[in-house]
């Protein structure tokens, strides 16, 4: 079984944290994590100091969404989540 964990923001990449510590210590068999990064914070302070503090692997995948507006960071996100997906399948 696949789970992709698709993380952007400081909040979601603390939660992924516990999520992905569980599937390396308890179902590595059984489950492989895909983790996405979004890339929306690109700044080290802002994101690596987190997955080296917290533990998370490096991601899989960096979509590099970067800054912009809403709009085109979703709209980014979207079509790079749907092409990882596709891939992944």
């Amino acid at each position: 079984m696949k789970i992709v964990s698709v993380i952007g923001a400081r909040p979601q990449i603390i939660k992924a944290a516990a999520l992905s510590r569980a599937i390396r210590n308890n179902y590595s068999d059984k489950i492989k994590e895909v983790i996405v990064h979004t890339g929306q914070h690109y700044d080290e302070n802002m994101s690596q100091v987190f997955f080296d503090e917290l533990g998370i692997p490096k991601p899989d995948f960096n979509l590099n969404v970067g800054s912009a507006t809403h709009g085109i960071q979703t709209a980014r996100m979207i079509e790079g989540i749907e092409e990882v997906l596709l891939d992944e399948k």
